[in-house]
């Protein structure tokens, strides 16, 4: 306990003051008037030892100080509170490490060439609800949206109205041949074909030829996205795509529009209770020629084809083409591929060689007969 107070120079003990309080309560006694020889022993003692200090005691001072203290207490109160917020929204910010190594900001449309690939980031397994986790593609746009179409000037024979119709145009065409849900789903591409010139009889039938009768040598998949809907079937709405469309005077006075695109496919298998994803990557390059009505054979809103390459990832090597993107789980090994001798267009792919980044964008297009090669990643 600590001191009641002081009273002049003689304090009363606290055995005294108690011994008070009961004989007053029972009135046999009056408070003291003067302490005893031994009370003034004890005060003397006292006032000689340090009193001590109460549990949770303020530190001993004026008053300022005190209240200048719990301000203190309540401004550590609010920080703590303002720190804890902060860690919930992002760790980052206390811990010095992101939890988070999947970048998820979206990317500015490409509107040059990228000079490098997209940095690694965490390969973690894509699922049903997340099938572009551990993907570069989880930044880039959905769709059409990730083309990017430059603005249109007058070019070649067309004025500034024309060259824009010609890149919408090409758009669709790259939309109705490889993010069109019907097709992605097996259907025939009509409005693709629809914009080929048909004065370009050869390229049409080529196409028609690869849809019914599909071969090494007349692939479909070289220019359409699809697959066969008794095994394959795409996860979600989302097909992520990266690239741009460019447009010059042609070798002909033609308008001549290059697409380079990358289009990034999450599917899964249609078996039952088969919950694996895969990402099927195709990039692909055309050039259409927008032809001058005046000098050549075409009719309006149409193009000729003037060239087309693909590069296709994640589909496997040894396998004969079917007309549709094959994921890798439905590939044959090399000991079940056909006979090439069984028909005259078909003939094993070469066994990978080279690894390659179906997401570098900076590189060029692999040379075709190049064989099939490797994904560092998917």
């Amino acid at each position: 306990m600590g001191r009641r107070g002081d009273q002049g120079d003689s304090p009363i003990p606290e055995e005294e003051w108690e011994r008070f309080q009961r004989e007053s309560a029972s009135g046999e006694a009056l408070a003291p008037s003067e302490p005893s020889a031994r009370a003034r022993e004890v005060a003397a003692r006292l006032r000689a030892s340090p009193a001590p200090a109460p549990w949770r005691a303020a530190p001993a001072g004026p008053g300022p100080r005190r209240r200048r203290g719990r301000r203190l207490r309540y401004t550590a109160l609010i920080a703590g509170s303002v720190a804890v917020l902060l860690f919930a929204m992002k760790p980052s910010l206390l811990t010095g490490g992101d939890p988070d190594p999947a970048p998820t900001k979206p990317l500015a449309a490409e509107t040059a060439p990228p000079e490098s690939a997209p940095p690694p980031v965490d390969p973690q397994t894509p699922t049903l609800s997340e099938p572009f986790k551990g993907s570069p593609a989880a930044q880039w746009a959905d769709g059409a949206d990730g083309v990017h179409v430059p603005e249109a000037k007058p070019t070649a024979w067309m004025n500034k109205a024309e060259v824009a119709q010609a890149l919408l145009l090409t758009l669709e065409f790259l939309v109705s041949s490889n993010l069109d849900r019907e097709v992605l789903d097996g259907k025939r591409p009509a409005r693709a074909i629809a914009l080929i010139n048909p004065h370009q009889p050869q390229m049409r039938e080529s196409l028609d030829r690869s849809l019914r009768e599909p071969s090494t040598r007349y692939d479909p998949t070289s220019l359409i996205s699809r697959f066969h809907p008794a095994r394959t079937k795409l996860v979600g709405e989302v097909v992520k795509t990266r690239g741009r469309l460019t447009y010059k005077v042609g070798s002909r006075g033609d308008l001549a529009v290059t697409a380079d695109v990358t289009f990034v496919y999450p599917v899964t298998s249609v078996e039952a209770g088969d919950d694996r994803v895969e990402r099927v990557i195709v990039r692909r390059e055309l050039v259409l020629s927008w032809d001058d009505p005046a000098k050549w054979q075409t009719e309006q809103g149409t193009f000729t084809l003037f060239g087309y390459d693909a590069d296709l990832a994640n589909t496997g090597c040894d396998t004969r083409p079917t007309g549709y993107l094959e994921p890798a789980w439905n590939t044959t090994s090399p000991s079940e591929s056909p006979d090439p001798s069984s028909s005259p267009d078909s003939s094993p792919s070469p066994s990978p060689t080279v690894t390659i980044d179906p997401y570098d964008r900076s590189a060029p297009m692999r040379d075709a007969g190049g064989g099939c090669q490797v994904a560092s990643r998917t």
